[in-house]
């Protein structure tokens, strides 16, 4: 498609035009004349694009895509729209976010794996070149409003903190004009970590008066495109609307879950075929499609305990109920756009799942994932797990389902998310709907389209070029392929017919129907060691036959086999996938794998005022002794109160606080037992320094300690923590200097978080019996990649 203004848009910004036309010596001279100033704007009738983004839903989970939850909005625009049964992601989160917003590979922009393993390797760098502009950014400077919600992850950590810098934001050079949503992997539906553009904010409401973070980000985004419309109406506006959910924690009114009670009495296995049988009667897979079979590491149902059967169904009743709800307020957006006309000329990706199901729950499921996070997942016995089944969903867990649901919610193909070698991993449902701009109406398209297809899909839509310079830097092409071509044709040959795929050593290759593939890793099964690359085992695939994977031809088409691995090898080396990083240790080790590190030593600073301080942003106290100093200055007649320091959330922290004038100190062991050390005499007025000490017992990780508090070096106050938490507080919870912000450590701050006096200065200190060393390499890779 071409432009019809004839306007050159190669180049962003587009130059400005220096006007060499008369200029008289007087502006009220008859041939004083100037051209007017006209505002910057695509090609006339260019469409809105609004991109959903749901996170860690498998192929087989919505209804839309004959799975168990309702999900109607993805109905009603697979009805009016295409049905895309053949589109694929990366197996992994911010990889698939940033080849969609880019248009290019994930290794192609630095995006191999999560952030939180860049090593210094280009396509491991966690850092996406500014010779690969973002999709938003190119779209903004050719005149469309621009505005994300929801998640991030693409930030690298040690870009997270306030002093950013903040090009990898959205608002930077992601190209976005307005972001409202998290920055990283999860975050807590009910206390979530919020920013307005690089700013952080909180929710307006509490979880008692109705909050819910995919509510509020529906609600923004409704917001915002209608003072866009208001304002603007003549701009197209581009929304990337990526709620987090249905990423873990699985949080979700209860209502919502108890629309599904008794619906998956028959287990994960009986789940799979009733869903391949919905897949066929919806004809989003081929009528001989065949069930893979169930992977050894993957229990069958009937040996799980019956005593851990309800608890394993409540986990996913909730998960249902929490897929139906965000197809809600996605419904909400749509229904917004369509209320102010808008709808007809909106090019809407409803792309259901950047990953496939998520199988980083444990085998059993977990009521709180920070125990398992912490290696301390064996504390979530089955008879605690039948204490808290009805606790799932709501504020006061943080939970996942077992590695069975996630397999089952991939129907009908093998493995799950992070294992990009197989279907399971990559292949997401996808409905593209725009009423003005594709006459087909609720038809399937079949054709092989991969994430990185959505950009020059946008930009053939909008009639604008690829751009060859963006802010002065002359650009790589875009590796996508644009997907117009099978809008209007059902049988138009597939025009995306080669593929690479490679995930933590999982990979593949796609081409002109067959596949080539190599299961690397299992992701729950850690501690299992790695075969060497050259020994992976590699299956082969006939998609023209074999929709699911299920028949391996490896044995008997050794020639085809050996021709297309050589073409995977071909692939990795443009684009930036070599050399093949299954590191597990080294890659979470900045020094070692080459990354910047945001806090070294052993002491820091901090002053009031800082908040929603990430754990990458914080000195490290974890299995080792350390000490907290404050300088406060209470006034005369008030008596002290309020938190002076706080890190981490109700499912585990610390905090350093002052209560009904005596200072407290707190540690909270996964929400499961607060550990509190008070003072036993009254902070007086004044200047003063409050300091609690903790004394690591060592002798290995996770240990105990002594506290002791101290006013101006006067020890007031003695007390004992029993057990600690080796790994992590949180996934998204932070510190904060006075206040607690989000959901609180301790139960027992009283009525009121924020400290009435004042904070001149914090300061951290920590010993140099740092025990951390001795944490298995394999847990920390585990940790790490189960919270993107």
């Amino acid at each position: 498609m071409t432009d019809p203004t004839s306007q050159r848009r190669e180049v962003l910004p587009v130059p400005d035009h220096q006007y060499l036309g008369l200029v008289t010596y007087d502006a009220k001279d008859p041939d004083t004349t100037f051209p007017p100033i006209t505002p910057q704007l695509p090609p006339a009738g260019a469409p809105n694009v609004l991109v959903i983004l749901l996170d860690d839903v498998g192929f087989g989970a919505s209804s839309a895509f004959g799975g168990p939850s309702n999900n109607p909005t993805a109905e009603r625009l697979q009805q009016n729209g295409l049905t895309y049964n053949r589109f694929h992601t990366t197996a992994l989160c911010a990889p698939t976010r940033a080849a969609l917003l880019s248009g290019r590979n994930h290794h192609s922009v630095g995006m191999g794996s999560i952030t939180e393993t860049a090593t210094s390797a280009p396509g491991m760098s966690g850092l996406k070149p500014n010779t690969k502009a973002a999709l938003p950014m190119t779209l903004k400077l050719n005149g469309y409003s621009t505005a994300q919600f929801g998640k991030c992850h693409e930030v690298p950590p040690w870009q997270t903190s306030p002093v950013g810098p903040f090009t990898a934001w959205p608002t930077g050079e992601g190209g976005f004009e307005h972001f409202y949503g998290f920055i990283g992997g999860e975050n807590n539906q009910y206390y979530p970590a919020l920013y307005e553009g690089a700013s952080p904010v909180e929710p307006e409401k509490t979880p008692e008066e109705g909050y819910h973070l995919t509510e509020d980000l529906a609600d923004h985004a409704i917001d915002w495109v209608r003072t866009q419309k208001a304002l603007a109406p003549e701009k197209p506006f581009f929304m990337y609307f990526a709620p987090g959910a249905t990423h873990a924690p699985h949080h979700v009114p209860k209502e919502w879950a108890d629309k599904y009670i008794g619906r998956f009495a028959g287990g994960w296995d009986a789940q799979r075929e009733a869903i391949l049988e919905q897949q066929k009667q919806r004809g989003v897979v081929p009528a001989d499609a065949v069930l893979t079979p169930r992977p050894e590491a993957i229990p069958a149902w009937d040996t799980m305990s019956d005593e851990l059967k309800p608890v394993l169904e409540r986990q996913m009743e909730v998960y249902a109920g929490f897929l139906e709800h965000t197809d809600y307020h996605v419904g909400r957006v749509v229904d917004a756009i369509e209320e102010l006309g808008a709808l007809e000329n909106t090019l809407v990706y409803y792309i259901i799942g950047d990953n496939g199901a998520s199988a980083e729950g444990t085998i059993n499921g977990a009521f709180n994932e920070m125990a398992n996070f912490n290696g301390l997942a064996a504390i979530e016995t089955p008879e605690f797990m039948v204490g808290v089944k009805d606790l799932f969903g709501t504020k006061d867990a943080y939970n996942h389902y077992s590695v069975g649901w996630a397999w089952a919610m991939c129907t009908p193909f093998q493995w799950t998310k992070q294992v990009a070698s197989h279907w399971g991993g990559t292949r997401n449902g996808t409905i593209v709907h725009w009423p003005a701009g594709i006459a087909s109406k609720g038809e399937t398209r079949s054709q092989f389209t991969h994430v990185i297809d959505v950009a020059p899909t946008i930009l053939e839509a909008a009639r604008l070029p690829e751009p060859t310079f963006v802010n002065g830097v002359q650009q790589s092409p875009i590796e996508g392929t644009s997907m117009t071509y099978s809008f209007e044709d059902a049988s138009a040959p597939e025009r995306h017919d080669l593929q690479y795929f490679e995930m933590v050593g999982n990979r593949g290759i796609y081409y002109k129907g067959w596949s080539a593939v190599t299961r690397h890793s299992i992701p729950w099964l850690f501690s299992q060691e790695l075969p060497a690359l050259d020994d992976d085992v590699w299956e082969l695939y006939d998609g023209t036959k074999d929709w699911t994977q299920a028949n391996d031809l490896a044995a008997e088409m050794p020639d085809r086999l050996a021709s297309l691995q050589r073409l995977w090898l071909i692939e990795a080396v443009k684009y930036n996938v070599l050399p093949i990083d299954d590191r597990r240790f080294e890659r979470f080790n900045p020094a070692i794998a080459g990354r910047p590190q945001l806090i070294s030593g052993k002491r820091q600073v901090l002053f009031p005022g800082m908040k929603r301080l990430s754990e990458h942003s914080v000195l490290g106290i974890k299995n080792r002794s350390f000490s907290v100093t404050a300088a406060v200055d209470i006034p005369e007649g008030i008596t002290a109160q309020g938190v002076v320091i706080a890190q981490g959330g109700r499912f585990g922290g610390w905090g350093l606080y002052v209560k009904e004038g005596r200072a407290k100190f707190v540690y909270n062991l996964l929400g499961m037992t607060e550990f509190i050390t008070g003072a036993g005499e009254d902070l007086p007025s004044g200047k003063h320094q409050i300091r609690a000490e903790f004394a690591y017992d060592g002798g290995g990780l996770a240990k105990g300690g002594d506290v002791t508090l101290y006013y101006d070096g006067k020890p007031v106050g003695t007390g004992r923590v029993e057990l600690t938490q080796p790994m992590v507080f949180s996934a998204d919870e932070t510190t904060d200097v006075g206040d607690d912000y989000g959901m609180p450590v301790s139960t027992d701050y009283g009525d009121s978080t924020k400290f009435n006096g004042r904070i001149d200065v914090v300061q951290l200190d920590v010993g140099d019996d740092d025990h951390s060393h001795l944490i298995d390499p394999e847990e920390v890779a585990r940790v790490a990649i189960s919270r993107q």
